[in-house]
């Protein structure tokens, strides 16, 4: 990114959330860069807490406009549901909520810049995080010529209590405070949980943590069942009802979180280098990715079934690390969607006190043969077949064996 002296920003583009360190840094970027600021928000779904009278909030704390901009689908369509056919999980739990978001975030902030003039763009990652890294290689990759503004890496405070006190000197409200403890991202794909006794990988998450769904104490004592449709790896239909693919979300959310699913508790590798430990709430995502793979069983065979995990991994990084803009992931993605067109079918899914269990799965291009594998007798397989198969598979074992024991 290129390098500037502060008098030489004019207008800057800041990712605006409403939270404490954005709050702080309006008024941050008035005294230190002497320019115009633009709050940017996206709408990934955090729901009206967040978002109801941001606009004025922002204005108030010294913003000349705020811009909501509506991301849903978006995230939804463009990169939810493509991870989702990739089977993306980060280290064998994660589901990449936070993640997933950040390519359409900095996208439509670098748009928003580009459009008002702006020639800065501004976010509120610690120097400690991911996110910066995803933030800043989307900008690099979409608009190199922006200067980018990283406020915690350039002031002098380092703790909460310091921006509540900056801001509290200029009468800024804010709806932070010192009582508040945990860190929190919220989309309609996830809410993360950090800080707080989370620092501690010992101790126990409080129910002070969870937000978002049902302990599985608390979750219904009788299973739900939950049919979902899939067309090409797109889900088209929850409980036979036509939806969305967001609209699918919202809804898988609502009865995920009533049984007490997609809780996880991590200890995680942060790209910076360092681990960190956080609590995740992914009620629908969970249900969503398991009801792929419950399809997936039937329609791929073990070489497809393979490949698809090593791209999931792969792609799983590329998001992690904040790489989306690039062409692996273009490459990764291309390949992901070939076999997402065998991704067609309905699968049943048990819901019981945090548990997701496939029950059932049928599909118009399955390769699963009863006449084959069929316990009973049948007429398509001659089981002496087997004996020169198994021969062959273990050959290199028994020539192995045989020069071993000088016998051959």
């Amino acid at each position: 990114m290129s390098q500037t002296t502060p008098n030489a920003i004019n207008k800057v583009v800041l990712a605006y959330s409403g939270g404490l360190d954005t709050s702080a840094i309006i008024p941050w970027l008035l005294e230190n860069y002497n320019c115009e600021v633009i709050a940017f928000v996206a709408d990934v779904g955090q729901g009206d807490e967040e978002l109801v009278g941001i606009e004025k909030k922002a204005i108030q704390s010294g913003a000349t406009a705020c811009y909501v901009v509506d991301l849903k689908d978006k995230f939804v369509n463009e990169l939810i549901a493509p991870a989702m056919q990739a089977g993306c999980i980060y280290e064998e739990q994660y589901l990449l909520g936070t993640a997933l978001a950040r390519p359409v975030i900095a996208e439509a902030q670098v748009k928003l810049a580009l459009e008002v003039g702006a020639d800065a763009v501004c976010h509120g990652c610690t120097g400690k995080g991911n996110d910066q890294v995803r933030f800043e290689s989307t900008f690099a990759a979409l608009a190199p010529q922006l200067t980018v503004i990283a406020p915690w890496r350039e002031w002098e405070m380092r703790s909460r209590q310091e921006l509540l006190n900056y801001l509290a000197e200029r009468n800024i409200k804010t709806s932070a405070s010192a009582t508040k403890i945990y860190s929190r991202d919220a989309n309609l794909w996830h809410i993360s949980h950090e800080g707080g006794e989370l620092e501690n990988p010992w101790e126990q998450p409080t129910d002070g943590v969870w937000t978002l769904s049902n302990s599985p104490q608390q979750a219904p004592d009788k299973q739900e069942i939950v049919e979902l449709e899939f067309a090409e790896g797109v889900l088209t239909h929850v409980n036979g009802l036509a939806h969305s693919q967001t609209e699918a979300l919202v809804k898988l959310n609502s009865i995920g979180a009533e049984h007490g699913v997609g809780r996880i508790d991590i200890v995680e590798n942060r790209l910076v280098g360092m681990k960190s430990r956080g609590c995740y709430e992914t009620p629908g995502g969970i249900i969503w990715y398991q009801g792929l793979r419950g399809i997936e069983e039937l329609v791929h065979d073990r070489a497809c079934q393979r490949l698809r995990h090593d791209l999931g991994q792969r792609l799983s990084d590329v998001l992690y690390d904040g790489q989306w803009f690039t062409p692996v992931r273009e490459a990764l993605l291309a390949a992901v969607h070939s076999l997402a067109t065998k991704l067609t079918g309905t699968v049943r899914i048990a819901l019981y006190k945090g548990n997701v269990t496939v029950i059932g799965r049928r599909s118009p291009l399955s390769l699963y043969s009863e006449a084959f594998a069929t316990f009973e007798e049948d007429e398509v397989y001659q089981q002496k077949d087997a004996a020169g198969f198994i021969r062959l598979f273990s050959l290199a074992s028994r020539i192995r064996a045989l020069k071993q024991g000088g016998l051959a």
